[in-house]
């Protein structure tokens, strides 16, 4: 049997501080982004890659334009970024 962790014992695994990078099309992003009104709309090419920034736990944290701006960002929150191929 698979123990179930809670968000927080996740995270208390030892690296809290622990985020990952990887490539999304954004088809993904605009699947899961919820639209507000009839005036939001987000003109993206479905093909085009993005780079998100996640959580240990899988929760997305940010979506950015290039791996090199999503590692920064990273960075820069004191995270520490690895890449996901």
């Amino acid at each position: 049997m698979t123990p179930i962790l809670s968000t927080e014992a996740f995270a208390a695994l030892g690296a809290p501080d622990l985020v990952y990078v990887r490539p999304v099309k954004a088809a993904e992003i605009l699947a899961t982004v919820p639209v507000q009104g009839e005036t939001m709309h987000l003109d993206l090419d479905p093909d085009q890659t993005f780079y998100a920034v996640h959580r240990a736990d899988g929760e997305r944290l940010a979506v950015l334009t290039d791996r090199n701006a999503a590692m920064a960002a990273a960075l820069a929150h004191e995270l520490a970024p690895v890449s996901v191929h």
